[in-house]
């Protein structure tokens, strides 16, 4: 096994930790979960521990899934370190906290890593491999060879910059959009259609950089210079959904967002999503290997 690590202890059960837990259950791990939960309102199989605090034997990998707040998950990391000091490697799911600051005051901060899932995180194929300031090579190629054999693509980034790629890329392109929508350019409707029938499968086809290769860089460069200069550069994040989530306006689980969604039933939403969801990374998986 090229990363040593055969089995895996999963810190948080909420609507991440399910679905890590599912994804290391397909890589053929063995796997623990650490919760505050009693292990009957978890509904998992037998063949998964479930431990209240650190116990036992260290695992080859911690995978941090609570919530995002740096005091509480330091005060994890201090537990962990006390149990098993610093033998397994450490894994961060967080998508926005500092990597480096989350290190300060680890036994092994060499073992600390971040591993960024998205949602759904047993069905997405990337996830995101970061470096920290301190992860060794070990580590990350330990991290990296791990997401593999859950049958994922690592995405590795060898620094931890903040929003890693992903949410980088999204923020900038959710910053345009919430300025023309401020403006009443465009409504929430105009900006998915964008995205469902243009932006969506172009991108599934060709990505971003492999797409501007084939369509021209002269072309691209000189669009750069016309539209550049006109995009939203303001710094601040954006007053019209901060203002909607001051309100409670908060999407799918408060009923009002850019959609009205009272009188829908939330999880049978998500679910069509994540099938639709699934049928494209399916055929885009497909289109991959012809």
């Amino acid at each position: 096994m090229a990363s040593g690590i055969d089995s895996v202890v999963v810190a948080g059960f909420g609507v991440m930790g399910r679905g890590i837990v599912a994804a290391f259950r397909r890589g053929g791990f063995r796997v623990g979960v650490l919760s505050r939960r009693p292990a009957s309102e978890l509904g998992l199989p037998p063949e998964v521990q479930v431990m209240a605090a650190p116990a036992g034997p260290p695992p080859g990998l911690i995978l941090e899934t609570i919530p995002e707040q740096a005091a509480l998950k330091q005060a994890l990391y201090r537990q962990l370190d006390a149990a098993w000091g610093g033998a397994p490697v450490l894994a961060t799911n967080t998508s926005s906290l500092p990597l480096d600051a989350l290190a300060d005051g680890l036994k092994r901060p060499d073992r600390f890593v971040g591993v960024h899932y998205f949602q759904p995180p047993d069905a997405i194929p990337l996830v995101e491999v970061v470096r920290a300031a301190r992860t060794s090579d070990e580590t990350l190629a330990a991290a990296r060879d791990t997401v593999l054999r859950c049958g994922q693509k690592p995405l590795v980034l060898q620094k931890a910059v903040n929003g890693f790629l992903v949410n980088r890329l999204q923020q900038a392109l959710y910053r345009e959009v919430y300025a023309l929508m401020e403006q009443g350019i465009v409504t929430a409707a105009d900006v998915d259609l964008c995205a469902k029938v243009m932006l969506g499968p172009r991108m599934c086809v060709t990505g971003l950089l492999e797409q501007k290769d084939i369509s021209g860089l002269d072309t691209h460069a000189l669009a750069m210079r016309a539209i550049v200069p006109d995009l939203c550069h303001d710094p601040a994040p954006n007053r019209l959904v901060q203002e909607m989530y001051a309100s409670g306006r908060i999407g799918l689980k408060s009923g009002q967002g850019f959609y009205d969604w009272r009188g829908k039933d939330p999880a049978e939403v998500r679910a069509r999503a994540g099938r639709r969801l699934a049928q494209v990374i399916d055929a885009v998986e497909q289109s991959e290997r012809e």
